[in-house]
């Protein structure tokens, strides 16, 4: 019996790029650097959209060091430590390590800012809602 693939059905028309994304995403399974991932001011009965707050534990990492970009629809925060060869260490416990952590955003996903403090980087998104669009498609007939 062939196994079938979850975007397969012929009902998820157009789906084929959500079934890459996740292909990603499975592959990405580092637990470098740790993150967390909040709810920031929410109130949905006022009708401000969803902030998110996405936390990454870099400690020793510089400005300099750290870089976060949108490509498409994901989230790229990459650390790059230069070595430094002048040193000449007795014990090497914390080593310059590189690190590479992708987050898939949903449409319409934005990045407000990036920010480092206490070895922590936080970089804020928000979700605006979206407008709800209904559209009437006509019939045309035809003999």
């Amino acid at each position: 019996m062939s196994r079938m693939p979850p975007f397969a059905s012929p009902l998820l028309l157009g789906f084929d790029a959500m079934e890459k994304t996740l292909e990603r995403i499975s592959k990405a399974s580092d637990g470098y650097p740790p993150y967390n991932i909040e709810r920031i001011g929410a109130d949905r009965r006022s009708g401000d959209p969803e902030k998110l707050r996405i936390t990454l534990a870099v400690a020793g990492f510089s400005e300099d060091d750290l870089d976060v970009t949108t490509e498409e629809n994901q989230l790229i925060i990459r650390g790059r430590q230069i070595e430094q060869e002048e040193r000449d260490y007795l014990y090497r416990g914390i080593a310059a390590r590189q690190f590479q952590r992708m987050f898939v955003l949903a449409e319409g996903m934005q990045v407000l800012g990036a920010s480092l403090r206490n070895g922590l980087l936080c970089v804020d998104l928000i979700r605006p809602e979206p407008a709800r669009m209904v559209k009437k498609i006509n019939i045309s007939v035809s003999q």
